[in-house]
């Protein structure tokens, strides 16, 4: 297994009226509450922190983009990715970019191509839609999202993979001369996978043959990523006619590791509840599937899937639901390969920062993961997986 140090680079320092006043910290929370000063502190503690996961032996450190929120501090995680290029030795994946947003996407192939060159192949680049707040933010109508998410993503592999110049004749996009200088560093250009919360278009985008991009399953119920991974598998084999590898699997999951169970439960409690209950849209679920964004299909299996995820959850039921890893080494350890044992994911992504918690905590959970859980978990692999049964459908 791959094991990854994903950071969301919250704004740890909300001010505790922002919480109460506001529906969301998402689109609306006036941007009088970010101090520069502050940011500066926690955006150099950050890169910090994931240089301290790729000095301890992670395979890799991910990022990825949110607007105008303080849930993430990374409008642009190529300039994160790019502080990191030097620095790190690990894979970077930028999990991701939705280039469906920009006018025009080669502006981030290009940077995605030169993060490339620069580590001489590390980068892992992420397709993404963006939840449906980066459309409030970006002024642009979430019923197209689909649409230019596709199209986006061909012409940036096309980009990196065809001799230049061509024209791009889309739908949305259109560009005379397609040149991309410089080209990728990887042949025939990085790997690209794709998060997502569940979407069943996105999944059958991700798992076509042209494609087989890795499917990460971001923070859900244990019960709602399994499904999904398997969902993925499933449209793979009975769609595609192929077989899905594990390594085309990932799931991402808050994790907090301490001495023991109630120590890690009573550290974790307050950053973690406030994560949930704050940072993530609290009032309405508009603030991210707004009209249009997907079908009413994946919308009613989504909005099933993160019921009870937000609003008052607490650690106990987050750690209930499997939603978060949370307790001692030895239990840490555990669930991790019970979820492997269930789910068959060959990538691993743990958020070991989250909400308000302060460095020192950060810290010591980023060390007691990497030198109690980090060496066991590396080793599961296919000989781990229980394997996935197609589900049974009915005789026509």
């Amino acid at each position: 297994m791959k094991v990854m140090s994903f950071h969301l680079m919250p704004y740890a320092e909300l001010d505790a009226g922002a919480k109460e006043k506001y529906s969301s910290a998402w689109v609306v929370l006036p941007n009088t509450y970010f101090d520069p000063k502050v940011g500066h502190r926690l955006y150099n503690r950050y890169l910090d922190e994931l240089e301290l996961a790729d000095e301890l032996g992670f395979d890799g450190v991910c990022i990825n983009e949110h607007h105008q929120t303080a849930y993430g501090l990374m409008p642009s995680p190529v300039v994160t990715a790019s502080a990191l290029a030097r620095r790190t030795k690990g894979r970077i994946a930028i999990l991701g970019n939705a280039f469906c947003l920009r006018e025009n996407p080669l502006t981030l192939a290009e940077e995605h191509a030169m993060i490339d060159v620069i580590t001489g192949g590390r980068l892992i680049t992420g397709f993404v839609r963006g939840v449906g707040s980066e459309y409030f933010s970006f002024g642009t109508n979430p019923v197209h999202s689909l649409e230019r998410h596709k199209e986006a993503a061909d012409l940036v592999v096309q980009a990196w993979t065809r001799p230049g110049p061509f024209s791009f004749e889309g739908k949305h996009f259109h560009l005379e001369y397609v040149n991309l200088w410089p080209r990728p560093f990887q042949d025939p250009h990085p790997p690209i996978w794709c998060p997502s919360q569940g979407s069943r278009e996105t999944i059958e985008w991700a798992a076509h043959p042209d494609r087989k991009f890795v499917y990460v399953q971001t923070y859900s119920p244990a019960e709602t990523v399994a499904r999904f991974l398997d969902m993925y598998r499933e449209t793979a084999l009975r769609k595609y006619g192929y077989e899905a590898s594990s390594d085309k699997i990932g799931w991402c999951a808050p994790l907090y590791v301490a001495d023991t169970d109630k120590q890690a439960i009573d550290e974790a409690r307050p950053h973690i509840e406030m994560m949930f209950n704050v940072l993530l849209p609290k009032a309405s679920e508009l603030m991210f599937f707004p009209p249009g964004y997907m079908s009413p299909e994946s919308l009613q299996a989504v909005l099933a899937a993160k019921k009870g995820n937000r609003g008052n959850v607490t650690i106990e039921q987050l750690i209930e639901r499997d939603i978060i890893v949370c307790g001692s080494p030895d239990t840490v350890r555990k669930k991790i390969a019970a979820m492997h044992n269930r789910m068959g994911f060959s990538e691993f992504m743990c958020m070991l920062m989250f909400g308000s918690m302060p460095a020192n905590l950060s810290e010591k959970n980023i060390r007691l993961f990497a030198k109690e859980v980090l060496p066991a978990i590396k080793t599961l692999g296919e000989r781990d997986y229980r394997g996935f049964e197609l589900p049974r459908v009915a005789a026509e």
